[in-house]
Formats: structure tokens, C-alpha cells, sequence
């Protein structure tokens, strides 16, 4: 089975990168949007006017960094956070939904922020949330603007939750490895938060698997399916690269670099379980932390 897919907001990023590779390793064929045409890559002025090119499958990853250390959280930045969510995935759904063939299936991203932190509950694709925060309240947004015309149900729709993605080049590790590396790594607050983790290969299979298969669920979870602490998460780090952890990160020193708003995906966490994604029939490569880190050091 052979598609042509349409990767927006992101397809050059950490994420979409790891998603294009696997689609090319599969045989798949794909179409960019970003700020300016080039090889396989359209504009967003050009999907704007003259609409969606022909494609089996569309996935946005809209979304500027929203833990960027060199960016305070000033009002403008956070409209460049919402903006580049929510407006671009409104964008997107309104190129489908006046497209003359729409794609088969849309998978659109979201962040496991939309669950309410906490130290007890678990959460799985049916729970609630989308209120508790700024973060929660952004990735409901976010969700809703990812929603098709009740016209245009014959489109697939599939939101994947996101959470923290650990890989080299990119995400949490590239602001954590070299302190770590230099021994001077360790807990963020108190540690016992719980760090909602996925290997960057799996998420990219998670994606390109709701693309394939078309039986899975309207949410998955992009998760690993073993959740721990950030505590468990520095320890295993720290032990991959032979280095101690020993030196906390205050709660006050995080507030001080990212704003209190941020501050509370560092935090303050949730235990996410991609039951969905498990039961859809998704097989993770990294299911457990300690390989997962061994991996991507080793890289």
C-alpha cells in the first residue's frame, strides 16, 4: 500500500522528521507545508489559495516550543504558542473540509497537558480534561480547532496525545544531556511528579500507525506504557551515562526560567496509560525507561 501524505506545522521538526523517515521507510510518499516552497514542500500561502493538494493522508504537528528556555512567557509568546496550534490546525481543517478530495484519514496532535496533573490518578484516552490549567485549557483548544464539519465524517480523525519525546537531536534530552554529562543533573522539584515519557521512534510509529490502520480509536495516548516518576526518569538517565545525579533543580529555579505556567509540565505531572494505543495494536519498541535511555546515549 502505497500513500502520499501531507505533513503540516513541523514535518522539518524533531517529531516530524522521525515521522517522514518511517513513512519513506514504508514506501510512502510526502508533501511538506512550511513557511516557504522547495522540494516536496508547499507554502501555507499556497494551501491557502489554492487549497489542499491531493494526498491519501494529512498529519499535523503544528506547534511552536512551548518549554523554549530563550522565550519568557510573555503575551506574545504565549499567542505565538496558541496561534501556532490552534489557528494553523483551523487552517488545516478548513483546507479539507473545501478540498474537492479529501484525504482518507487526518491525524491531528495534541499534549497529555490536556489531563489535570496529580500524584494518584491515572489517566487513559477516557478521561477527562481540558480545563484544569493555561496548559490543559490550550490543549482543549487545540483539540477542538483539529474538529471536522459533521459534512466531512468520512474523514478518519485521530488526535494523539503527546507526551514528553525522548531521542537525540531534539525534545527533553537536548536541554538535559549536558548537564547531566557534567555530573551536575538531578531531580526537577520535588521528583516525585510523574514524567509521562515516549522514545521519539514510538511516537513517529504511534503516528504512522493511526495513518495505516483504519480501526484505531478517535484518541490515542502517545505515551510509553510504563509510567514513572521524574525521580525514576533522572536515575535511569544519570545511570546511562554513568553519571551521578545528585544536584536538584529547585521548584523556584524552574519558575524563574520558564514562568509559573510552564513550570508546571516540569513540575507537576500526570500518570498517562495509552491504553487505546495498546489495544489498537500498537507494539512499542521502548516500552520501559531504561532502554529507552541506554538507546538514545548511545546514539
Amino acid at each position: 500500500m502505497h500513500l502520499l501524505l501531507l505533513i503540516t506545522g513541523g514535518g522539518s521538526g524533531f517529531i516530524g522528521t522521525a515521522v517522514k523517515r518511517l513513512l519513506t521507510q514504508r514506501g510512502h510518499s510526502v508533501l511538506l507545508v512550511s513557511r516557504t516552497p522547495g522540494k516536496d514542500k508547499i507554502s501555507w500561502d499556497r494551501l491557502k489559495s489554492k487549497g489542499l493538494p491531493a494526498c491519501d493522508a494529512v498529519v499535523s504537528l503544528s506547534g511552536e516550543n512551548i518549554l523554549n528556555p530563550l522565550k519568557r512567557w510573555t503575551e506574545e509568546f504565549q499567542k505565538e504558542v496558541t496561534d501556532s496550534r490552534v489557528k494553523t490546525t483551523a487552517t488545516l481543517v478548513k483546507a479539507i473540509a473545501e478540498a474537492n478530495k479529501p484525504p482518507t484519514v487526518f491525524v491531528s496532535s495534541s499534549a497529555v497537558g490536556y489531563y489535570a496533573p496529580s500524584l494518584t490518578d491515572e489517566y487513559t484516552e477516557d478521561s477527562h480534561g481540558g480545563h484544569a490549567n493555561e496548559l490543559a485549557r490550550l490543549c482543549a483548544a487545540w483539540e477542538e480547532s483539529s474538529i471536522l464539519p459533521e459534512t466531512h465524517d468520512h474523514v478518519r480523525h485521530v488526535t494523539v496525545r503527546i507526551g514528553l519525546v525522548l531521542g537525540r537531536g531534539g525534545g527533553a534530552i537536548e536541554q538535559m544531556i549536558w548537564p547531566f554529562r557534567l555530573g551536575v543533573g538531578g531531580v526537577l522539584g520535588s521528583g516525585n511528579q510523574y514524567f509521562p515519557w515516549i522514545h521519539i521512534d514510538d511516537i513517529a510509529g504511534i503516528f504512522v500507525h493511526a495513518i495505516e490502520n483504519p480501526n484505531t480509536p478517535a484518541i490515542l495516548n502517545g505515551v510509553a506504557p510504563s509510567p514513572i516518576t521524574n525521580r525514576e526518569f533522572t536515575k535511569a538517565f544519570a545511570s546511562a551515562l554513568w553519571r551521578p545525579a545528585i544536584i536538584p533543580a529547585p521548584g523556584f529555579a524552574i519558575k524563574t526560567v520558564f514562568g509559573s505556567e510552564r513550570a508546571v509540565m516540569l513540575l507537576e505531572g500526570q500518570k498517562v496509560i495509552p491504553k487505546r494505543t495498546i489495544e489498537s495494536g500498537y507494539e512499542f519498541k521502548f516500552p520501559d525507561i531504561e532502554g529507552a535511555v541506554k538507546n538514545i546515549v548511545a546514539c
